[in-house]
């Protein structure tokens, strides 16, 4: 890795599995690489749509080598089909990572929203808006699939990606409020029941 580290970020899906990479410096500052959408008809047999999201991630890999992969962690929601579309679509993004060589790691999506927003409850909308500001973008990543991507992307590369300490001065404020919200998680005791 040279100085800067490149991070592919999937927000997995079976109809629409968003894929975004960035490089950022040492100074956290980010690029946009690329962006896009992996689709697959809805009344495609299972096999291959998950063959679909393995061609198109393994195509972004092939074309843009990133350092790192990084998945948002599936979460339960109250629709049990959408829920295992969504992990099975992760389970591929984390093989493909794996065929690949390279390091994969999972982020909830409060902690992506946190890292790119300050506020781990922000709305599609707001978190469309700091990618755009964070990457200098002229407009919102469309659709919010690919602007979750980046988000996830952002997120791995300025926690994991040894890219800066948490202390740094160069922090966003957003960066800064995620890093003061992890250090108080971390030192919070559960009262006892």
């Amino acid at each position: 890795m040279g100085s800067s580290l490149r991070v592919l970020g999937i927000d997995p899906g079976l109809t629409r599995c968003g894929v975004g990479i960035v490089d950022v410096d040492r100074s956290r500052r980010a690029s946009l690489v690329h962006v896009g959408v992996v689709r697959t008809a809805a009344d495609a047999d299972l096999s291959e749509r998950l063959a679909g999201v393995a061609a198109g991630i393994r195509a972004v890999i092939e074309e843009h080598s990133p350092d790192a992969v990084a998945v948002e962690r599936v979460f339960a929601q109250h629709n049990v089909q959408t829920v295992m579309g969504t992990a099975q679509a992760s389970g591929v993004a984390l093989l493909i990572a794996a065929e690949a060589g390279l390091p994969a790691a999972t982020h909830t999506p409060s902690e992506v929203k946190a890292a790119v927003t300050g506020y781990g409850s922000a709305d599609k909308r707001q978190v469309q808006s700091m990618i755009a500001r964070i990457l200098r973008l002229d407009a919102p990543p469309q659709p919010a699939d690919a602007a979750d991507a980046l988000a996830i992307a952002l997120c791995h590369a300025w926690r994991r990606g040894g890219t800066g300490s948490a202390g740094s001065t160069t922090l966003t404020p957003a960066q800064r409020a995620w890093a003061d919200a992890e250090r108080v998680a971390r030192t919070y005791v559960r009262p006892a029941r």
